[in-house]
C-alpha cells in the first residue's frame, strides 16, 4: 500500500466499476486525484483468483458488450472469449434444446424454430418483443407503462412454456429472482443491451476490467486495504490516516455508501451462490447456457471455457453453475450433471463462492440517474444510482465525475456526452 497523501483535489472513496470510471475521467481532466479502497483489488464486485491453475471469477460474471460504457474500455486489451447469444434448455425427457438468436447464428435458426417453447405465433411474439426492446428508442421504451416484467412479457404474449422454460430461468440468472417482480423499464433496457451486444469473458478473468480501469488512473494513486471510517465534503477519515480534499466522491458498495452519507438509502439484497466444477471435456459442441429447471436448485450452468479456454490450464473443461440461495455443493452436484448430460462422478468440485450483496433491485418505479451530488463538496455514485449492472456502475462513475469537474472548474468543458441509460447484471449471466 501506498502512503496516503495529506491532500488532494478529490478522493473517490471505492475502487469498483463506478469509482474507476470517476477517477478516470477526473485524471485525464487533470485532476489530483485519489482512491481508497478496502479490499485488495480494483474492481470491486469483479474479482478473480486462480485455483488450481483455474481462472475463476467471484460468481458467473460476463461482459455485455451491448452497455453504452463498455465503450470506455479497450476491449482487444482484454483477449475476450464470446458465449452465443442464447441458451440451451432441457425438457423433462431429457432432451437438450438450443435457442439461439437467428440474426448471429443463421446455421441456428432451424434448431431454435423447433424448440419447445410454444407454437410459431407465440416464437412470433418472442422476435416481436426483442424487435421492440432492440430497435425502439430509449426515450419511448421509458415512456411505457411501466409494470413488472412478468406483466410485461405476458403482455407482450410471452407466456406460457416461453415464459416458464426460457425466460423465467434465463432472467432469474440476470436479475437474481425468479418472480420477475423487476420493473418492466429495466427489462426493456436489459432486452436491449442483449440484442445490441455480445457475452465475452476476458482471458484473464472479469477482475482485469477494473485493473485496465485502474491503470489510466495512474501510479501511486489507487490505495488498496485502506478502510474509510468517516466522509465531509473537504476530508477523508481512514485506518491509514485522513486526506483533505476538495471534492470527495463516495463510490462504495451500497451498505457502506449508506453507513458513510446517512442521508443516501442504498442496499443490494441479491445474493447468489456459484460451485465450480471440473471436467475432463466440455460436453457441448457450442458455448451456450444452459438454463435450470422450474423445480431445481440452479438457476443457470454454463462451460465457461467454451467460450474463454483460457480459464483451463490444461484443457480441461470449467463449469459454473449459479443458485440464488445459499446452497452446499452436494445439493447440486446431481442437477449440475443431468443439465450438462455427464455422470455426476465426473465431476470434480473446485470450489464454491456465496456473494451475499451481488446486486440491488431494480423494482417498479425504477429511478434512473439518482442524483449524485450531494452538496457541499460530497458526491455518490454506484450500480444503486442507476441500473444493477456494470452499465450502471460505470455511468453513475461518469455523471459523477461531470459533477465533480461541474463544480470544481465550472469554466471548463464537464466532460464527454450524457450516458444514455441501459441495462444489465454484474453477477450471473449479466455481468456480470
Amino acid at each position: 500500500m501506498t502512503s496516503l497523501p495529506e491532500r488532494a483535489e478529490v478522493v473517490v472513496v471505492g475502487a469498483g466499476l463506478a469509482g474507476l470510471s470517476a477517477a478516470t475521467r477526473l485524471a485525464a481532466a487533470g485532476c489530483d486525484v485519489h482512491l481508497l479502497e478496502a479490499g485488495g483489488h480494483a474492481g470491486g464486485r469483479l474479482a478473480t483468483e486462480r485455483i488450481d491453475g483455474f481462472v475463476v471469477d467471484r460468481g458467473f460474471q460476463v461482459l455485455n458488450t451491448g452497455y453504452p460504457r463498455v465503450a470506455d474500455l479497450d476491449l482487444g486489451a482484454l483477449q475476450l472469449g464470446w458465449f452465443w447469444p442464447g441458451a440451451v434448455l432441457r425438457t423433462d425427457d431429457g432432451r437438450a434444446h438450443r435457442l439461439v438468436d437467428p440474426r448471429r447464428r443463421p446455421g441456428a435458426a432451424l434448431g431454435t424454430l423447433r424448440a419447445p417453447v410454444g407454437s410459431l405465433v407465440e416464437k412470433a411474439a418472442i422476435g416481436a418483443f426483442a424487435a421492440r426492446a432492440a430497435y425502439v428508442p430509449v426515450p419511448r421504451l421509458l415512456r411505457a407503462r411501466e409494470t413488472t416484467a412478468e406483466q410485461a412479457l405476458l403482455r407482450a404474449r410471452v407466456g406460457g412454456a416461453a415464459l416458464e422454460r426460457f425466460f423465467r430461468p434465463f432472467l432469474a440468472g440476470v436479475l437474481l429472482e425468479r418472480e420477475l417482480a423487476t420493473s418492466s423499464r429495466y427489462l426493456d433496457l436489459l432486452w436491449r443491451s442483449f440484442a445490441r451486444g455480445g457475452f465475452g469473458l476476458p482471458a484473464c478473468g472479469m477482475q482485469t476490467v477494473g485493473e485496465q480501469l485502474a491503470a489510466r488512473v495512474g501510479g501511486g494513486r489507487v490505495h488498496l486495504g485502506v478502510r474509510v471510517s468517516a466522509v465531509a465534503g473537504d476530508r477523508v477519515d481512514s485506518d491509514a490516516g485522513s486526506v483533505r480534499a476538495d471534492a470527495v466522491v463516495v463510490a462504495a458498495d451500497p451498505a457502506t455508501a449508506a453507513q458513510l452519507l446517512p442521508g443516501v438509502a442504498a442496499s443490494a439484497p441479491r445474493q447468489v451462490t456459484t460451485h465450480l466444477h471440473v471436467l475432463p471435456r466440455s460436453p457441448w459442441p457450442a458455448p451456450l447456457i444452459v438454463l435450470g429447471r422450474p423445480e431445481g436448485h440452479v438457476v443457470n450452468s454454463a462451460v465457461v471455457t467454451d467460450a474463454q479456454p483460457r480459464y483451463s490450464p490444461d484443457g480441461r473443461a470449467l463449469v459454473a453453475s449459479s443458485t440464488m440461495a445459499p446452497t452446499r455443493e452436494a445439493d447440486v452436484r446431481d442437477e449440475v450433471a443431468r443439465l450438462h448430460g455427464v455422470a455426476a462422478a465426473d465431476l470434480e468440485h473446485l470450489t464454491s463462492v456465496t456473494v451475499p450483496g451481488a446486486q440491488p433491485a431494480a423494482l417498479p418505479p425504477l429511478r434512473l440517474r439518482q442524483p449524485v451530488d450531494l452538496g457541499g463538496g460530497l458526491f455518490v455514485c454506484g450500480d444503486h444510482r442507476d441500473t444493477p449492472s456494470i452499465q450502471g456502475a460505470m455511468a453513475s462513475g461518469a455523471r459523477a465525475a461531470r459533477a465533480v469537474l461541474r463544480s470544481l472548474r465550472p469554466r471548463s468543458p464537464a466532460g464527454g456526452p450524457a450516458d444514455p441509460p441501459a441495462a444489465g447484471a454484474t453477477s450471473s449471466t449479466g455481468a456480470a
